[in-house]
């Protein structure tokens, strides 16, 4: 019986011990770098650096073809989406109300042709008898003046007479240019009114193979935009398809709504397929900063931030990673931590003056980088200084395998 307890005792502490290193060999496993981080290579490549904004596709020339006079629309020719060609007509109105007063203006022109016609024989006869000396220079001038007053008489008929002539051709709205219909405002029966501003019939865009974009760019944005800049855009209809264009102006008057400004950037854009249609919103990006062959890095390694960095010291003997990470700027800031501006130095050309932390993987353990940063695309960053090299594997999040104690916190700054 001893001999088998004995027997049993030492199973028992074999079987501890295999556990036991099982187990210990499992947490130095969870507790490795390559299986509690996630990690990236450090790379060369191109970034370009864009900035957005959402706009609406119009036509190049939209023109909103209205009415001089007031009437019921009689007649309708076009609909929407039809071609039409200059001086097509496009709808009329019930021309009752003008065509009688063009023929009352006709009737005044006759009587004042009339009146006239009587005034110049009297003015003949005047002038005979006052070379005979039958009537006064007094009763001659008279005559005279109503030979006058006459001729101007028919001047002014003739000129109501033409108003009024013009006013009923205005009773047939026809299309100023070649165009389509993409709007009609108005139905068969339709009353119109033109008294202090003229009502908007019909809608023609007069070249749909060429539309713009007006968009609204943050006043943070406009000073890298300018004109000739090509301008890559999407819209919701065709989602998988990208679409190019170029900026033709950035308008000089700003538009201020609740405190915040922006400008009106108009881009063009080819449409020779038609497939881009008014009124779409287009969002828009313009790669304002190219750089090429330069060390990026993930964004998500700039924010990383693992929660023991606070007890160890970075490279070159500077301030605790959780103290730069919370003093780094994002991009558009400036530097504001000390110890980002001494990795800088002699470290690379310092263009954009922002400043951050990466944590390097070197054995089995993770070391923070203060690095000098220039522009993003959003994903990647550009370092443009710092102990960074290309192929350095970095830390850009954990994998949830932290040791217990010692929870993970990931700070966020905005690149």
């Amino acid at each position: 019986m001893k001999h088998i307890g004995k027997i049993l005792i030492g199973v028992v502490v074999i079987a501890g011990l295999i556990g036991g290193g099982v187990w210990y060999s499992k947490q130095r496993e969870a507790q490795s770098p390559e299986k509690r981080y996630k990690l990236a290579t450090v790379e060369t490549g191109d970034v370009t650096q864009t900035v957005s904004a959402n706009g609406t596709l119009n036509p190049v020339v939209l023109i909103s073809v209205g009415t001089q006079v007031s009437g019921t629309v009689r007649k309708l020719y076009v609909d929407f989406n039809d071609k039409v060609k200059k001086g097509q007509p496009l709808l009329e109105l019930d021309d009752a109300l003008v065509s009688a007063t063009e023929r009352q203006s006709a009737a005044n022109v006759l009587n004042a042709q009339a009146t006239l016609e009587l005034a110049q024989a009297n003015e003949a006869r005047m002038k005979s008898l006052l070379k005979q000396e039958y009537v006064s220079k007094q009763e001659y001038d008279q005559s005279s003046q109503a030979l006058k007053s006459a001729r101007a008489q028919l001047a002014l008929a003739k000129a109501q007479n033409e108003r009024d002539r013009a006013n009923l051709n205005f009773t047939v709205i026809r299309s100023p240019v070649d165009g389509v219909v993409i709007d009609r405002v108005v139905d068969l029966g339709q009353t119109v009114a033109a008294s202090f501003q003229t009502p908007t019939l019909i809608k023609i865009a007069q070249d749909l193979s060429e539309m713009r974009i007006d968009t609204s760019f943050a006043e943070a944005d406009i000073g890298n935009i300018r004109e000739g800049q090509k301008a890559r855009f999407t819209v919701d209809a065709f989602p998988s398809r990208s679409f190019m264009g170029e900026v033709q102006q950035i308008r000089l008057n700003p538009t201020n709504q609740q405190n915040v400004v922006t400008y009106n950037v108009r881009i063009n854009v080819a449409n020779p397929e038609q497939v881009l249609l008014p009124g779409m919103t287009a969002y828009v990006n313009i790669g304002v900063q190219k750089r090429e062959g330069v060390l990026l890095v993930p964004n998500a390694a700039l924010r990383f931030k693992p929660a023991e960095a606070g007890e160890k010291k970075p490279e070159n003997g500077q301030k605790s990673p959780s103290t730069a990470g919370a003093s780094s700027p994002g991009p558009g800031m400036g530097a504001g931590a000390d110890g980002g501006a001494k990795a800088g130095a002699g470290k690379g050309k310092k263009r954009d003056g922002q400043s951050g932390t990466v944590h390097v993987l070197t054995g089995d353990e993770i070391k923070p980088v203060n690095v000098q940063l220039g522009i993003t695309d959003n994903r990647n960053t550009e370092i443009v200084g710092g102990d960074l090299k290309d192929g350095d594997r970095i830390v850009t999040g954990e994998n949830g395998g932290a040791p217990a104690g010692k929870p993970s916190s990931v700070g966020m700054r905005m690149f």
